[in-house]
């Protein structure tokens, strides 16, 4: 089969050095100058919230039922492992059909969701197979969500001030991550861990609510003339002949599978290794929140002259970071390392997700980000978070932590000598 010429991207616009120190004074500028992204962030964040009151919950939920690290990696994984099996599909699924329309769909099947999670444990019928099974809906539901969402971007603000959108983007999840645990462990407290998914439920009708007032031109129909294999093909084709596209996909690729499952072992850190409850592993997860949230802004506000060499020294710096906490004993070191850790994670995420989008012609922006989403959700949870968690119950959580970012560091200093163009971004 011969494979249809790859447009490019469009050369970008470049703003004067006058606009560009003033958008650099005000992070939040491109909320205010797009309406349509002020309501999706406003709607996305305060649902985030929810969101992760939920997990925080599945995780502490999990460990009750099994009282093994293992159970706990099973059950991220059955959350993401749908994501690795479907994305490619649904990448194609999205550069063909109304963004927009999709992601409402799945929004709403996500309120399903965590509705049911509720009832089940609420009525006291959940058990470890249910929560497997409710995962597992999350993460199909999710496959299509997330390249939809994140394809949806540039609709909503233009490829100008894309940059900034995703790095907002990335505060309001981390802004969710700082108050969602907090006041996850406040109603697990109060409540039971059954009112963290009852509240998730009632956070959606506001990202649904943000959705329905999003107003976009309307866009010719995609014509059609390849079968979905073939559509795969296609973008997995253009991935594997930009060499700036490989390299950036190759790197997230495995800083994803060994360096993001330190999350899902979250709960297991805290009780065995720090000694803390629910309380304590809120406050983990809340100040990996408050650094990365800190991470997103700087991003926004800073232009950095080269963001290829910012990612390659976030991504050293995110490996040192991850074996320094895996030593720690201490809970007060262990939050000040998780505000750092948080800030570089989230500036490399954020960093890798732009240069891609900025990279990447329209015609593949849907498949790409399948890509992106398979190796960033789907990759760490059912390869990183289920291989971590069995090595974690060898030779111990903190072992498994500081052995993947060894890893990290070796692949890292390989990654920026195979591709140095990708440090001249």
């Amino acid at each position: 089969m011969t494979l249809p010429a790859i447009p490019r991207p469009r050369p970008a616009v470049y703003l004067s050095r006058v606009t560009t120190a003033r958008r650099s004074l005000n992070p939040f500028r491109v909320l205010i100058t797009h309406a349509n992204f002020r309501r999706f962030w406003v709607g996305q964040t305060l649902s985030l919230i929810g969101t992760w009151m939920q997990s925080m919950a599945q995780g502490w939920l999990a460990l009750e039922l099994s009282d093994s690290a293992f159970v706990v990696g099973l059950v991220a994984a059955a959350g993401s492992l749908p994501i690795l099996l479907f994305s490619l599909h649904a990448g194609v699924l999205v550069d063909r059909r109304d963004k927009l329309r999709l992601v409402k769909i799945a929004q709403s099947l996500l309120l399903l969701e965590a509705t049911l999670l509720w009832y089940f444990t609420w009525s006291g019928h959940i058990n470890i197979p249910g929560l497997v099974l409710l995962a597992l809906f999350g993460g199909a539901v999710g496959s299509v969500e997330i390249p939809a969402r994140q394809s949806l971007m540039i609709d909503l603000v233009g490829r100008d001030d894309l940059r900034d959108a995703i790095a907002l983007n990335s505060s309001g999840f981390n802004l969710a991550r700082i108050f969602g645990p907090a006041i996850g462990a406040a109603i697990i407290a109060k409540a039971g861990l059954a009112w963290c998914f009852g509240v998730n439920a009632l956070s959606y009708l506001t990202v649904l609510i943000g959705l329905a007032r999003i107003t976009l031109p309307p866009r010719p129909p995609v014509v059609v003339t390849t079968s979905p294999l073939e559509g795969i093909r296609e973008g997995l084709a253009y991935v594997a002949g930009d060499r700036k596209v490989r390299g950036l996909v190759e790197l997230v690729t495995v800083y994803s599978i060994l360096g993001i499952p330190y999350l899902s072992l979250m709960p297991v850190m805290a009780r065995d290794v720090l000694g803390l409850g629910a309380g304590g592993y809120g406050v983990m997860l809340s100040a990996v929140g408050i650094g990365g949230l800190a991470g997103a802004l700087a991003l926004a506000a800073w232009s950095p002259r080269s963001r290829g060499r910012l990612l390659a020294q976030t991504s050293f710096g995110y490996g040192v970071l991850l074996v320094v906490f895996s030593f720690t004993r201490a809970p007060s070191a262990a939050y000040v390392l998780l505000l750092v850790i948080g800030f570089v994670m989230i500036v490399t995420n954020a960093l890798a997700n732009t240069l891609m989008q900025s990279i990447v012609p329209d015609a593949f922006r849907g498949r790409l980000m399948a890509i992106y989403s398979l190796i960033v959700v789907g990759l760490p949870q059912v390869v990183g978070a289920f291989g971590a968690g069995a090595v974690a119950r060898v030779v111990g959580v903190d072992a498994a932590i500081g052995g993947a970012a060894v890893l990290m560091l070796i692949f890292g200093w390989w990654a920026f000598r195979r591709y140095p163009d990708v440090k001249e971004l």
